[in-house]
């Protein structure tokens, strides 16, 4: 299996990254703030004024390192990609199955499966260490319904449609899992979030995305071509179809943690002119610190039956999905817990 690299996360304004000799180093104007060696590296993410020398880029390309740019707030600017890696055969025919109405609506499937099954594991988690709760005893019925629903849709549309229905009744009772003052959630609101659970989510899902894209350029897949996700300029469409099946799992569980931890507070948000709410600084690198730990925990891949750190998943799904595409595997088995 393959190792669990670090994750460079650069939030101090005014920052310069550069490359001398094998490591990388962080400065502030002439003052040195870190520097690591470039081996232990697998992705460089970089918030607000931050430059990065030519050289680093470079680099950072040729030895597959992610290097991805958000605004201050976490909003994603680009991604610096490299050479593609994996044998074009493998994205000939991930080309060819997304133009096969069968085969892409089999892996489509498989993937919102496991989203709504992985859906109504949290609240039945909330459930079993809470008690019973009529309106989350209902949304678990009710998505129960719907994974009966989506084992032989006609088509994709009609999929599509069964994951909206599902993501509706699992965000509607959402704000029943929160347990500090100062956080209510009335729906999901993406672009801008509106309020401190919206920014929490986008963030995380924002950061989980693009680990997802450079796992998949890494086996050789294009991030861009997906299954679940109608085809746009600029989406990383597989990167959010892989995404669907760790947001309830992953981000979600971690912005309850936070918040019912109160290791984030309603205070650590700012509000814009614009509507927009957006983390603060040090909230953000508090969560950075949260979401890098929660990667370095270990899990038993439900699929591989070994254990694996959180922050490989999408390095084990993206060579799951490679195996199916190849032949060796007859159906992608995405992560969905037990």
């Amino acid at each position: 299996m393959k190792k669990l690299q670090n994750s460079l996360y650069v939030t101090r304004q005014e920052s310069y990254l550069h490359k001398e000799r094998e490591t990388i180093v962080i400065k502030q104007g002439k003052d040195k703030l870190a520097q690591f060696p470039a081996h232990a590296v697998a992705n460089i993410f970089c918030f607000g004024q931050i430059s990065v020398s030519p050289f680093l880029m470079g680099y950072c390309g040729e030895q597959g390192i992610g290097l991805v740019f958000f605004t201050e707030y976490g909003k994603f600017l680009a991604r610096i990609q490299g050479r593609q890696s994996g044998n074009v055969l493998l994205r000939r025919e991930q080309y060819r199955v997304s133009d096969k109405d069968t085969p892409r609506l089999d892996i489509a499937r498989s993937i919102v499966l496991a989203k709504i099954a992985n859906s109504r594991r949290v609240l039945q988690r909330e459930v079993r260490n809470k008690g019973a709760h009529p309106s989350l005893d209902e949304a678990i019925a009710r998505l129960a319904n719907c994974l009966r629903r989506c084992e032989r849709p006609d088509n994709l549309d009609i999929l599509r449609g069964l994951e909206g229905e599902a993501a509706a009744i699992y965000f509607g009772v959402f704000n029943q899992l929160l347990k500090q003052d100062g956080f209510d959630f009335k729906g999901r609101v993406r672009r801008p979030p509106t309020d401190p659970v919206n920014a929490l989510l986008s963030f995380l899902y924002t950061l989980v995305a693009q680990e997802i894209s450079s796992a998949l350029q890494g086996v050789g897949l294009d991030p861009y071509v997906g299954y679940l996700h109608v085809d746009r300029p600029g989406r990383v469409g597989l990167a959010l179809d892989i995404l669907e099946e760790f947001r309830a799992w992953w981000c979600d569980r971690l912005v309850l943690t936070l918040i019912n931890r109160k290791e984030v507070k309603a205070s650590d948000f700012d509000i814009e002119a614009s509507g927009a709410v957006r983390l603060k600084e040090d909230a953000r690198r508090k969560v950075l610190v949260a979401y890098q730990e929660k990667k370095q925990e270990e899990i038993s891949h439900p699929f591989l039956n070994e254990k694996v750190q959180v922050g490989l998943l999408p390095h084990c799904q993206a060579l799951l999905l490679a195996r199916h595409l190849r032949g060796d595997l007859q159906h992608y088995p995405p992560f969905s817990t037990r």
